[in-house]
């Protein structure tokens, strides 16, 4: 598929779903969002449409304005999506970074958001804690600490400036060191992210360790049908937005392109039953997916 198509795919992808109010008139959800705004930046940057960047900076208005706290941002709209997750926060960031290459408020903006958060999931030597309360005030039950979530913000904090959050930078540095000699990811979309992540500064010895480790386990995990199943041994779960994650993860690293190309026909006609038929996630990663744009280091 060329660049061209993916590109139509992608317009007709979106069109589709503000018919349908699924996104980005729907309802807010700040995982999707962040890679709404990636997505938009990026059709900016591949066509000079102003509008892609007008609706970018429209939906960042829209997530302050729905999902905004006094510290930090709740996890979505609905009832149910309450709290605050790290790395749903260090997409964002990411986000907001990308969006910043064109209007430099966004950087600060991240920047900003970064260290509202980061005193609070935080705790030096030990972890990034995965989930907190709403108001950032303690623990949500039932959560401790995340496994990718300090190579999550390190990532991201990297990236939207060095010099502002080298503090912040080095607390996570320490834990990714404490991690890397044990870590190993089984689960789809977390392999994806960290293939993701590993573009980055794909010489440290935590990227070289964990690309290596996580093309060696969705190996184990590709079916002859055309996806990667959730993990190793569970050949018949499979989910199109978390095999959309491992696309743009082997994307950024430039592996597997027939396995991607594969999941991608294979989702375009696969129909779940349940409520991630018609999810945004699911059709936002698909646009992703086709067209990773600025989720690639360099693009533009």
């Amino acid at each position: 598929m060329t660049a061209g198509n993916d590109l139509r795919y992608v317009e007709e992808k979106l069109a589709w779903m503000r018919a349908e109010r699924i996104w980005p008139n729907g309802l807010r959800y700040l995982w999707t969002d962040a890679f709404g705004v990636v997505l938009l930046a990026s059709l900016f940057t591949a066509s000079g449409k102003r509008h892609y960047l007008d609706e970018a900076e429209w939906l960042v208005a829209e997530v302050d304005r729905v999902l905004g706290r006094p510290r930090g941002i709740r996890i979505g709209e609905e009832p149910d999506r309450d709290g605050q997750y790290f790395h749903y926060l260090a997409m964002w960031l990411y986000a907001l970074g990308v969006l910043g290459r064109e209007i430099p408020d966004y950087k600060r903006k991240g920047v900003e958001l970064a260290k509202q958060i980061h005193g609070a999931f935080v705790v030096p030597g030990r972890g990034v804690v995965w989930k907190m309360k709403e108001d950032l005030s303690g623990l949500y039950p039932g959560y401790g600490f995340g496994a990718l979530d300090a190579f999550d913000g390190y990532i991201s904090y990297r990236l939207l400036d060095e010099a502002e959050l080298w503090r912040e930078i080095a607390e996570m540095r320490v834990l990714i060191d404490h991690a890397i000699p044990h870590l190993v990811i089984t689960q789809d979309l977390g392999i994806g992210m960290m293939l993701w992540m590993t573009q980055f500064f794909p010489q440290e010895p935590w990227a070289v360790a964990q690309r290596a480790r996580c093309l060696a386990m969705l190996d184990r995990m590709w079916m002859d049908a055309g996806y990667f199943c959730r993990e190793p041994g569970y050949g018949n779960v499979k989910f199109a937005f978390t095999n959309y994650g491992v696309s743009i993860g082997l994307q950024a690293v430039d592996a597997m392109p027939e396995r991607v190309g594969r999941l991608n026909a294979f989702f375009e006609t696969y129909h779940s039953g349940d409520e991630y038929d018609r999810a945004a996630i699911t059709h936002v990663m698909a646009c992703n997916s086709h067209f990773a744009g600025h989720l690639i280091k360099g693009y533009g």
